[in-house]
């Protein structure tokens, strides 16, 4: 089975790009930090290279950026290349299956990210938005179906 669950901070902003057959690729890093220190005391980190397909790549692309926390669920996938003098290399590339966003909405992007529409001038001086309230829900213990 191949399987593998990180959490950890994207490294950069994603990456979104199409294919020639116009599937959506979104292509980001990870840093990821063990669970023991070294012998000074300093915590080691790990750095994934992370590809997301289709839905789940647009998804990333529009919601995340860089230091933002994610868990990632998916399969681990090696590649041979070679590089610029010839030399044969190996990549290690986690595939995403699943991603999760851990970074709180305000702290990912802003208030203005999700809930301005993206026409909607920023106006100086302009009152800050109110919350939304709840509303009392009135149970008469009817089920409505």
């Amino acid at each position: 089975m191949n399987k593998v669950f990180l959490i950890g901070n994207l490294t950069r902003d994603p990456e979104l790009t199409e294919t020639a057959g116009g599937v959506s690729v979104c292509h980001f890093a990870i840093a990821v930090n063990r669970n023991y220190s070294s012998s000074d005391g300093e915590r080691q980190t790990d750095f994934f290279n992370v590809t997301a397909w289709r839905g789940l790549a647009d998804t990333v692309a529009r919601y995340t950026k860089k230091g933002n926390k994610v868990a990632v669920t998916g399969s681990i996938q090696i590649r041979n290349y070679e590089d610029n003098q010839g030399v044969r290399r190996t990549a290690v590339d986690v595939i995403a299956q699943d991603i999760e966003f851990l970074t709180a909405r305000s702290a990912a992007a802003g208030d203005d990210f999700y809930d301005a529409p993206a026409s909607a001038p920023a106006q100086s001086g302009a009152p800050a938005k109110k919350k939304p309230t709840l509303q009392s829900f009135d149970d008469d213990g009817d089920i409505p179906f």
